[in-house]
């Protein structure tokens, strides 16, 4: 483990004994969600983890430390920060050095589980490849991290903003394994259907498992993705996103957003195009997610 994150002793303490410990990302509360709601899904992703004997790994950086395993008040604090950052694992040495608070991507959150020994990972959507794409090379750090990352990570797919089935087709080129828990539709974050299709379904949390320490017997070094698609009484109306998303990237392109403000500003268009209920949507994939890792976690600790 590298000295340079700080692991809480409770994460610690489960990991080294075996116990279930699943790793949680900070962006949700840092520029995910808004207040209060951001603390409040924060926390009470916490508190049913440890009611159902699973350690909370929440991970970000504060005040330039790497944590795996934010205290409260640590999550209280980044989620009512105004200056915190969002950090890939590019911008970690960066944000270390200057003492600045940060909320982690997928890809920085699965750098430093991996660092403390935490097996599963749980995220709501992955990053992926963007539209235009082609033309722009605009694609998530997220993806070349986990093709070198060996983790088991649970999302309702990649976001729905971006060109899925690229996506799809730079996850095969890189090697990295996915499953979907039950079905072999491929889910598109606020949809539980994408319209693109996978190859293989996993029928439970102890497939799962297998397929996770299959991987670590042939020493592959690729992430495991399970695809957990959001309920369809859940999810989006797709008529709905569809407009909304046609209408979101031509304002991006009209104010010239580009790059790593894309994400945000899509997101957040959809937000105030759907009054809200994509953020609805955003919570129930995060809870589903985190319900799936903790069963992964589980099964892992077993073995």
């Amino acid at each position: 483990m590298s000295s340079a994150v700080r692991v809480s002793a409770e994460v610690r303490d489960a990991v080294a004994s075996g116990r279930p410990v699943l790793a949680l990302e900070s962006t949700i509360f840092t520029h995910g969600l808004p207040r209060p709601r951001n603390l409040e899904v924060a926390l009470e992703s916490e508190e049913w983890l440890r009611a159902s004997g699973v350690t909370p790994a929440t991970i970000g950086v504060f005040s330039g430390e790497l944590v795996v395993g934010l205290s409260t008040a640590e999550i209280e604090g980044l989620s009512n920060d105004d200056a915190v950052v969002k950090a890939s694992i590019r911008d970690l040495p960066i944000a270390m050095a200057k003492g600045l608070s940060a909320g982690t991507t997928v890809a920085a959150t699965a750098f430093a589980a991996h660092e403390a020994g935490v097996r599963v990972f749980s995220t709501g959507g992955l990053g992926g490849v963007h539209r235009g794409a082609p033309e722009t090379f605009d694609e998530s750090a997220d993806l070349g991290a986990l093709a070198a990352i060996p983790l088991v990570v649970v999302s309702a797919g990649v976001k729905s903003i971006l060109d899925i089935g690229l996506t799809l087709e730079r996850l095969e080129t890189l090697n990295i394994p996915v499953v979907g828990y039950r079905t072999t539709d491929y889910p598109g974050f606020y949809l539980a259907d994408s319209g693109f299709d996978i190859d293989y379904a996993a029928d439970d949390a102890a497939e799962i498992a297998r397929i996770a320490i299959a991987r670590d017997a042939l020493g592959l070094p690729s992430t495991v993705l399970v695809a957990n698609p959001v309920p369809v009484e859940q999810q989006l109306d797709p008529a709905v996103l569809d407009a909304v998303l046609v209408e979101a990237h031509a304002a991006a392109a009209a104010g010239g957003v580009i790059g790593h403000d894309i994400t945000p500003f899509l997101l957040d268009y959809i937000q105030r195009a759907t009054d809200g209920v994509s953020l609805d949507v955003n919570v129930h994939v995060y809870r589903n997610n985190v319900a799936l890792g903790a069963e992964i976690a589980r099964a892992l600790s077993a073995r």
